[in-house]
């Protein structure tokens, strides 16, 4: 996982580690989710001093990409400044403020998807329809809402819109969240409407179908969340 990062000329050490993390971070390499190489690694890869690969992940951590987890490592936990500011607000929303948030978003994400999919991208969208499938066959409620979250963001990736690709995993967390409340609300989550239709849609190349699916699911959705006991 430490491939790609180079030895720090002396100088501005620290600033120059934290753009080598960060770009590590932006590019994917070390996506959403994933813990990063351990210090030591760091340290041999990037040719530093312990205090200044700790300095730059301690940076990273206050502006929210990075996230220590008390014996396990650190985690990445947004892609930009702006993934985290949208993740630390996120968490504060209702279930329904992030359903009308996914609808102005999954909407057009959909028809553009479908407009401008690639093989790649039907390729990724039909894994993730069949991973929740076999979830849900499964009865493995922490997989399904898994496969459910990797198909809305290869969905999402499918529109080649990097700003999308960002402002959308800055809702990961809330987006987990949501999925997880409807889940559990819905006693029949195989018959849960649209997200075949939408991965059939943007295989189709059809927008206007695309979005028809979105609106599908996402009013289905609203729908057992109003209607819960509160």
């Amino acid at each position: 996982m430490t491939s790609g990062l180079s030895a720090v000329r002396p100088g501005r050490v620290c600033d120059a580690v934290i753009a080598q993390l960060e770009e590590r971070i932006a590019t994917g390499e070390w996506p959403v989710g994933t813990r990063i190489p351990p210090e030591p690694e760091l340290v041999a890869a990037l040719g530093v001093g312990r205090n200044t690969v700790r300095e730059a992940v301690r940076a990273l951590e206050h502006a929210g990409l990075l996230e220590p987890r008390r014996g396990d490592g650190t985690y990445v936990r947004a892609t930009s400044d702006l993934g985290a500011a949208l993740l630390r607000r996120a968490r504060r929303s209702t279930a329904l403020d992030v359903l009308a948030v996914r609808a102005s978003l999954e909407r057009d994400a959909g028809a553009t998807a479908a407009a401008v999919r690639t093989e790649a991208d039907v390729v990724a969208i039909t894994a993730a329809v069949a991973a929740r499938r076999t979830a849900l066959e499964r009865g493995d409620r922490e997989a399904f809402v898994t496969a459910d979250l990797a198909f809305h963001q290869a969905v999402v990736a499918a529109t080649g819109n990097a700003v999308l690709v960002d402002l959308y995993a800055g809702l990961t967390e809330a987006l987990r969240r949501t999925v997880s409340t409807v889940d559990e609300l819905d006693d029949d989550p195989g018959s849960f409407p649209g997200h075949e239709a939408l991965a059939a849609a943007i295989e189709a190349g059809d927008p206007a179908a695309a979005r028809a699916a979105v609106d599908t699911y996402l009013t289905a959705a609203r729908t057992l969340v109003e209607r819960a006991p509160r």
